[in-house]
């Protein structure tokens, strides 16, 4: 099978944005992980990941039932005395700002008040790794490492 990259990297930021960034948390499931699911033509976007101030997971991406692209992570909030809660509303924001040239997590700098979310990465779609951090007012209180990439061919 071969998948064209810029349609997967256009399908990936709509799966992100109506997923975790754009919705929350998703369903638990029997597993204690957090699933989140969205789908569009042929392409399905699964999100599943454990913890919560502490987390790790991993989104795949399926093309008429196959896995094409893969995402893992692992992360979480640095400083036990920021408000994690008011750390993943940002967050969340700043994932929102997802694009097409980097559809993994946030865009390279963003900025909410005393919150600051900056994105570090290497590779496209198809080969990617990097780490994002956001801080309050200047202290690194979030940093999370992601990987990935495409499973099959491309054009």
């Amino acid at each position: 099978m071969h998948v064209n990259l810029q349609e997967l990297a256009r399908f990936i930021v709509s799966a992100k944005k109506n997923t975790y960034a754009g919705k929350g948390e998703g369903r638990r499931g029997t597993d204690n992980s957090k699933n989140l699911q969205y789908e569009d033509g042929d392409y399905v976007y699964g999100d599943r990941y454990f913890g919560s101030a502490r987390f790790g997971g991993e989104e795949v991406v399926w093309l008429k039932g196959e896995p094409v692209w893969l995402m893992n992570y692992y992360g979480g909030v640095e400083n036990k005395a920021a408000d994690s809660e008011k750390v993943f509303v940002f967050l969340r924001k700043a994932l929102l700002q997802v694009s097409p040239e980097k559809p993994f997590r946030g865009p390279p700098f963003f900025r909410d008040g005393d919150f600051e979310y900056t994105n570090s990465s290497i590779g496209d779609v198809a080969r990617f790794k990097g780490t994002e951090r956001v801080t309050l007012r200047g202290e690194i209180i979030h940093t999370l490492e992601y990987t990935g990439g495409i499973l099959v061919s491309s054009e």
